[in-house]
C-alpha cells in the first residue's frame, strides 16, 4: 500500500555536497540514502516529496561531513498482509511464478497460481490439468500477499491467486461471463414459469 510517511532524521551530508545551498544539499543526500531503500518501517521509498525543515549543521570531530536534523515527506509503498495487488508475470520457473508489482517483485508458489494439478510445460508456461489454464510471462493478474519476510533485505513476498476474485485477467473475465450468461438464463427460466401460471 502506498503511503506518505512524516520523518524526522539526522542528515548525514557528505562533503561532495558542500558548494551547494543547504536545503540543495540536504535534498541531495536524501535522494541518494532513502529513495530505493527498502526497510521494514518503511517498506520500499519511491521518492522525496518535501523538505519541511533543515537545522543548524553539526561536524562530527573525524568526520568530514555535516549533519542536519531535517523533517521531510517520502513516498513509501509497504506491502501489507491480505492487501491485493495488480502486476504482470515477470518470470516462470518450475516451482511457481514471479509476478512484477510495479515497485518490488511477489512470488506465487506453483501450488497458489489456480485450483488445479499445475505443471511447467514445454512453452515455459504453467498449465492446469483439468482446466486447460495457462500462466505466461506478461499475463496480467490479481493476487493477494500471503507472507511478508525481511529476513535478507529486500522483503520477500509471497502470493496467492487461488481464492474468488483472484487470478489471471482472462480468467476473471470468463468467470463474470459464465455468471452474467447463467444469470440471464435463471431469469429467462424464472420468467417462463411465472408465464404458465
Amino acid at each position: 500500500m502506498f503511503y506518505l510517511a512524516d520523518v524526522k532524521d539526522h542528515i548525514r551530508v557528505e562533503p561532495k555536497h558542500f558548494g551547494l545551498a543547504t536545503r540543495e544539499a540536504v535534498e541531495q543526500q536524501l535522494n541518494e540514502s532513502y529513495v530505493g531503500s527498502v526497510s521494514k518501517d518503511y517498506g520500499f521509498v519511491i521518492c522525496v516529496v518535501e523538505i519541511q525543515d533543515v537545522g543548524e549543521g553539526v561536524i562530527i570531530p573525524g568526520d568530514g561531513a555535516t549533519y542536519y536534523e531535517s523533517r521531510f515527506k517520502i513516498l513509501i509503498w509497504r506491502p501489507e498482509l491480505h492487501e491485493l495487488v495488480y502486476g504482470t508475470i515477470q518470470e516462470i520457473t518450475n516451482f511457481g511464478a514471479f509476478m512484477n508489482l510495479g515497485v518490488m517483485q511477489g512470488m506465487i508458489h506453483v501450488s497458489q497460481t489456480m485450483d488445479d494439478y499445475v505443471t511447467l510445460s514445454k512453452t515455459g508456461t504453467l498449465s492446469g490439468k483439468s482446466s486447460r489454464r495457462s500462466l505466461g510471462v506478461g499475463d496480467k493478474c490479481v493476487a493477494r500477499i500471503v507472507a511478508i519476510s525481511y529476513k535478507m533485505g529486500e522483503p520477500k513476498i509471497g502470493l496467492t491467486m487461488r481464492q474468488p476474485g483472484l487470478g489471471k485477467i482472462e480468467w476473471l473475465e470468463e468467470k463474470k461471463k459464465k455468471a452474467e450468461s447463467e444469470a440471464k438464463r435463471t431469469a429467462s427460466k424464472e420468467k417462463k414459469g411465472g408465464n404458465k401460471k
